[in-house]
């Protein structure tokens, strides 16, 4: 097996615990383990749970709210007044240049669709919106589904086999297994109903940043990958596609990721806390 990095240090003087014991044997056998700082503590992780509550309560607001002929810009207010009233900062907004609080993406567009004015939800439209919450500098993750009014049975199908996937998932994530584990699950769930994964954006490490490692790829071979170890957090978010797994981003805000066929595409995703039992839902 090839020798992979070594991350997992115990810091000098420091006495050995069980858990340092299990990663480095691991580890010596040429394993991909995250580093010591990735294991969150428990003020930490107590700080993403409450990051959690509010972005939850955001999610909830927005699928109280939401209906046909909204524009996506409204959601972004919506977004953007409940999680300042609730203390919290909505991570998008001014993130690396993304002018508003969460994406809202539709039909077509894969991820990171801009909400706008223009963008006016209609009947039979399938909607994504994600939002990101820091509170207290915890950040917490998490973004859902929205059919808008009746669609058609493939788009339906098409949302529902997401939310599978991201459940199919969370089922094979363990602790010590593998973050491939993970993906290989969720790309056999996706092709069985006919669907394709989009391979080039990922889920991530979250909690103290905003993308954390490990990437968290949405297909792969099992027992390949980072060692998923309990005190890790991360997000699982498969985007799911119709047609082609293909994707490109438009030139025009360069943010905006599009199906290549321009085909639909759903996403569901949670932010995780792996346990010594299995995973806990910080988002929902």
């Amino acid at each position: 097996m090839k020798r992979n990095k070594i991350n997992w240090r115990v810091p000098k003087g420091m006495e050995i615990t069980d858990l340092d014991r299990k990663v480095l044997y691991y580890q010596d056998r040429g394993h991909l383990v995250p580093a010591r700082e990735l294991i969150k503590t428990p003020e930490q992780i107590e700080g993403i749970r409450r990051s959690g509550i509010i972005n939850t309560g955001v999610l909830d607001l927005v699928e109280k709210e939401i209906h046909v002929g909204m524009s996506t810009l409204e959601i972004d207010k919506l977004v953007y007044d409940y999680t300042i009233s609730h203390g919290g900062i909505p991570a998008t907004l001014g993130y690396e240049g993304f002018p508003k609080s969460c994406c809202t993406s539709i039909n077509e567009v894969v991820c990171h669709g801009i909400p706008n004015e223009f963008d006016i939800l209609e009947e039979g439209d399938i909607i994504n919106v994600d939002c990101t919450t820091i509170l207290d500098g915890y950040y917490a993750d998490a973004s859902r589904m929205f059919i808008i009014g009746k669609t058609t049975p493939k788009k339906e199908k098409l949302v529902q086999v997401a939310r599978e996937c991201l459940e199919i998932g969370m089922e094979a994530a363990k602790p010590f297994g593998f973050i491939g584990d993970i993906g290989h699950a969720i790309e056999k769930h996706a092709k069985k109903n006919g669907f394709s994964v989009v391979r080039d954006l990922c889920g991530h490490g979250v909690g103290v940043e905003f993308h954390e490692e490990p990437d968290v790829e949405h297909f792969g071979k099992k027992g390949t990958g980072m060692l998923l170890v309990p005190g890790m957090v991360f997000t699982i978010e498969p985007m799911i596609n119709a047609g082609t797994w293909e994707v490109f981003i438009d030139e025009e805000d360069g943010w905006t990721v599009v199906t290549e066929d321009e085909l639909p595409s759903a996403q569901w995703e949670h932010t995780f806390l792996m346990t010594e039992n299995g995973l806990e839902i910080l988002t929902h």
